[in-house]
């Protein structure tokens, strides 16, 4: 059989919150929430679903709820929740990124493995790494 065609449209985050880290996301990236669900009933008001879209309309977030949601750990510990996946999110101006990210809910992890990048956590804690893209 020959390779169907395929290409990745986005990730789906878990979170304890879905909605309020979309908003999140939204916030930081400028990608618009374009649709939302939930909570659904008998569920808590936590529950939930969002998407968001790139402005180009080429890529996707969607946050869904996990009611056994943990944070991940960075750097990663024997034991503990791994970080399974990860955002790079490209800035003309790192400084400026990491302001950026601040302001709007992020905070910088105390590990930095790289001079040229920064590792910021959102606010569920799923880890993601601002760099220098000279193309933004």
């Amino acid at each position: 059989m020959e390779r169907p065609s395929m290409r990745v449209s986005g990730i789906t985050l878990d979170a304890a919150e879905p909605v309020a880290l979309a908003g999140f996301y939204e916030r930081l990236l400028g990608w618009p929430i374009v649709r939302r669900e939930g909570p659904r009933p008998g569920k808590p008001a936590t529950d939930g679903w969002a998407m968001l879209r790139s402005r180009a309309g080429d890529m996707k977030i969607e946050v869904q709820w996990e009611p056994h949601y943990r944070a991940p750990v960075w750097p990663s510990v024997d034991g503990e929740q791994l970080m399974m996946i990860h955002l790079d999110v490209g800035v003309a101006d790192l400084e400026a990124g990491v302001i950026w990210a601040t302001e709007q809910g992020a905070t910088l992890a105390d590990h930095q493995p790289q001079d040229d990048v920064r590792v910021m956590l959102d606010p569920e804690g799923h880890p993601f790494c601002l760099f220098t893209d000279e193309s933004v």
